[in-house]
């Protein structure tokens, strides 16, 4: 708070002050018209309400009133000087510029202050007083661009994840035709790739928060259930897998296979299939690319029909004791697979030739004539390439040597 007795030599100074106003503006264009020439040309086609703005600003500074910095800016001009923020936000504009060109017009304004006051023979007291309330007027209204800039950033910001949202949703929907996705694209100002895919990640995930941002953020994501679910745009592009798959990697997430933008609902059907069989143990690339385990996809779809293809081919086996049952599955699973080479599935068993021999009777005498069947040979493989503990090689069982 200043005193009157400081602002008491600054009366006179009012005249000589507003008489400066439009040399002193026509000198802060010249030098914005360097570093700002937008904002140079804005103050040229807008000179003359400029002038009559910073006339009355001027008075307004060596009255009084003043001294109170709280009346320095009117509710009035907040608004316009918030209102040129928000409007800097809305044309994507750099917020810094506007806050340079102030001070630009501050510093020039305060050297032509300093001169008519010097010519005034104004006090030191009364000119150190001028000069506070000059850059604390300035100051308040840099702080209202700046306010309105950011607010307008945090709505526009908001407004976008909720539109960037509301098409994801739609995305994954698979009822929308390519006129709405369009549509809501343009809404949101995301680029309809020609391919797409889903990525299934933990919604608390690091990894997966930081995948928003692969490719300049042009991620899309969502929540649903207990997943945070994110569209990848041109999955398939040079060299973006490898970068994908570097991203997501440690994060226990799960790629859809790649689709068209209107296939983004089969490849989220995909990816929640791969996610349960992740959880199961049945498949445990890290991160998962459905697309490479295809058949394991196809076949546990329905776990309840792979269940009931494994009792009808495998029913020569039942009742027999669960270690007797393993050796001959293994053995059936070996024969199959190495097309009836009995010294290769001794090596792949780790057993005698004669064991195989053994053992290959007991299945015939089981089997019968069906095991030369191409098809009934076809579903058997089905059956024991995918049995819950076995999806991958037959393990090595001690059991097994006997």
């Amino acid at each position: 708070m200043h005193r009157h007795s400081d602002f008491a030599g600054l009366a006179d100074l009012a005249p000589a002050l507003v008489a400066r106003v439009p040399t002193t503006l026509r000198e802060v264009g010249g030098l914005l018209e360097e570093e700002h020439p937008d904002y140079a040309r804005f103050l040229t086609e807008q000179f003359d309400e400029i002038v009559a703005g910073a006339k009355l600003f001027m008075m307004r500074l060596v009255s009084p009133a003043g001294q109170d910095r709280a009346e320095l800016s009117s509710g009035v001009e907040q608004a316009a000087f918030e209102e040129i923020g928000r409007q800097h936000c809305r044309e994507g504009r750099e917020v810094t510029s506007l806050l340079s060109a102030y001070r630009i017009g501050a510093r020039v304004a305060w050297q032509h202050a300093t001169e008519a006051a010097l010519a005034h023979g104004v006090p030191a007291a009364a000119l150190a007083s001028l000069g506070s309330t000059l850059f604390a007027a300035v100051d308040q209204l840099s702080a209202a661009s700046l306010r309105g800039f950011l607010r307008e950033h945090t709505s526009t910001v908001s407004t976008r994840e909720r539109l960037r949202e509301e098409l994801a949703e739609l995305l994954l929907s698979g009822r929308a035709d390519i006129a709405d996705v369009r549509a809501a694209s343009a809404r949101a100002h995301w680029p309809v790739p020609r391919e797409t895919t889903i990525v299934l990640a933990d919604p608390d995930s690091d990894v997966a928060r930081a995948l928003l941002g692969f490719d300049g953020n042009a991620c899309l994501r969502v929540r649903q259930e207990d997943a945070l679910v994110v569209i990848v745009p041109d999955p398939n592009g040079p060299g973006r897998r490898g970068r994908l798959s570097a991203a997501l990697r440690g994060a226990g997430t799960v790629v859809g296979p790649v689709v068209p933008v209107d296939g983004l609902a089969t490849s989220l059907s995909v990816a929640r299939t791969a996610a349960r069989l992740r959880r199961a143990g049945v498949l445990t690339d890290d991160p998962l690319f459905t697309d490479e385990h295809l058949d394991a996809l196809i076949v546990h779809q329905d776990d309840r029909l792979l269940t009931v293809l494994r009792q009808r081919h495998l029913a020569p086996l039942a009742g027999l004791p669960g270690h007797a049952r393993q050796r001959l599955e293994d053995t059936l699973r070996s024969w199959l697979r190495n097309l009836g080479d009995r010294r290769a599935i001794a090596q792949e068993l780790h057993i005698h030739p004669q064991t195989v021999c053994y053992r290959l009777r007991q299945l015939r005498d089981r089997f019968g004539d069906a095991l030369a069947d191409p098809r009934v040979r076809q579903s058997l493989m089905l059956a024991l390439a995918w049995e819950p503990d076995a999806a991958h090689e037959p393990p090595n069982r001690a059991a097994s040597q006997r």
